[in-house]
């Protein structure tokens, strides 16, 4: 049995151990987390997935960013630990996120991420958004949780204040 939560502040130290588990040591340098650096994530959209012993299985967490001045979130990142890998709880996550995004009003969502991998959700590379370099613009894809959400914007990737308490 699965466990499906917000994150609290209790989960942070656990969560950050799951990040530096699954992902390489410079993780933390990535254009992406400039544009986290002092910005609370969306709350809501930071979830945890535990295991029936209470053990961290998988983690999600999203943060606000503008395009051309409008909101859009950022996806990531997401994480599960190597031993429940094949499970399908990324993708849980994922589409929990982007079902209560959209209950929550967001229209637009981007990651830097794999496309093959991120197209089965709907991802498709975003032409004419700029993530801060050195990011590799075919890993910049997008979702239009609102159809035509996407028409026309263009342009840098900037920080943006949270829409509600981090955690």
């Amino acid at each position: 049995m699965l466990k499906l939560e917000e994150e609290t502040g209790a989960d942070w130290w656990e969560v950050e151990a799951l990040y530096d588990l699954c992902f390489a040591p410079g993780r933390t340098a990535l254009s992406s987390y400039r544009l986290r650096d002092g910005v609370a994530p969306v709350a809501a959209l930071c979830l945890t997935l535990r295991d029936g012993d209470s053990v961290l299985a998988a983690v999600i967490r999203c943060w606000p960013v503008l395009v051309a001045d409008r909101p859009v979130l950022l996806l990531g990142p997401v994480a599960v630990h190597p031993t429940r890998q094949g499970e399908g709880l990324g993708g849980l996550l994922i589409h929990e996120v982007l079902a209560e995004a959209l209950k929550l009003g967001w229209e637009r969502v981007m990651l830097v991420g794999d496309a093959p991998y991120y197209r089965r959700f709907g991802f498709e590379r975003l032409d004419g958004v700029e993530m801060p370099p050195p990011t590799n613009p075919d890993r910049v894809l997008g979702l239009e949780l609102v159809p035509g959400a996407w028409d026309g914007v263009t342009g840098a990737v900037t920080r943006a204040e949270a829409a509600g308490a981090g955690i």
